[in-house]
């Protein structure tokens, strides 16, 4: 199973815990990247994720983020065809990085992107004909253990 975590997810294990939801996400995401060391999933990096990284203005967030998608078995590079979609998305609503994402998930077959941004998770449950199903991690976690 290939996932794509963005950067908001790929983030939350370092967030302040003093939240239940936020806690329970930092787990779920630390689960996730534990099946995807362990070779039970297959993680999935990209240029736009490479991208949003270095703007993170926190060094210890940025390597964190690098030392983790270090372990991606795929990278995709941007290209017309995902520059298409993501503006497919664009027009539909979606801010530009996350169509970014998402146009990035589907061309390289991921079955999920995760994400814990609630604007970006609600404006991609209402697309129609996305082949990568967009997930908050603690769904993700829910349907790979269901």
């Amino acid at each position: 199973m290939k996932i794509y975590l963005d950067n908001c997810s790929l983030q939350r294990p370092l967030d302040d815990k003093k939240q239940v939801r936020i806690a329970l996400e930092a787990e779920a995401v630390l689960s996730i990247l534990g099946l995807c060391e362990s070779g039970s999933l297959e993680l999935i990096s990209s240029e736009a994720l490479m991208f949003e990284t270095r703007k993170n203005p926190d060094m210890s967030r940025r390597e964190y983020a690098h030392e983790v998608l270090r372990q991606a078995k795929l990278f995709v590079l941007v290209n017309d065809e995902i520059e298409n979609r993501a503006n497919e998305f664009i027009q539909k609503g979606i801010k530009t990085l996350d169509a970014l994402h998402l146009a990035s998930a589907e061309h390289a077959r991921a079955d999920y992107l995760c994400t814990t941004d609630d604007k970006f998770l609600k404006k991609a449950k209402g697309l129609k004909n996305v082949k990568t199903k967009v997930v908050s991690p603690i769904q993700l976690i829910e349907e790979i253990f269901p």
